[in-house]
């Protein structure tokens, strides 16, 4: 992989998690990324996009919904090739992966 393909891909992750964190959860006021969902985002030199995330419980509202929203959103993107939303369980969500700003945002700190 050459160098600028590495600064190429880095760059377009960062512009992925600046889409994804327009997302956020419908019942907490922060977003899905500073709520500890997001637990990989994968950009291959075809600038394909792999997105590893959870929900905040299996029986999550958005289940259905939430991780569709993320890859239509990335796919958005103008230097995306494609994009696919993979949702785990393992570990499980919990509080102790949300960010500093959702916590302060939630009242916790």
């Amino acid at each position: 992989m050459s160098e600028e393909t590495t600064i190429d891909t880095n760059a377009l992750g960062e512009k992925i998690v600046a889409v994804i964190k327009t997302i956020y959860d419908p019942e907490i006021p922060v977003d899905i990324y500073e709520l500890g969902l997001i637990y990989d985002v994968f950009v291959n030199e075809d600038h394909d996009v792999k997105i590893l995330m959870t929900l905040t419980t299996p029986n999550c509202p958005v289940a259905e919904t939430l991780p569709v929203e993320v890859e239509e959103k990335i796919k958005s993107l103008k230097e995306v090739n494609d994009a696919e939303v993979e949702i785990t369980f393992d570990p499980p969500w919990s509080q102790d992966l949300m960010s500093e700003e959702a916590k302060l945002e939630l009242g916790m700190l």
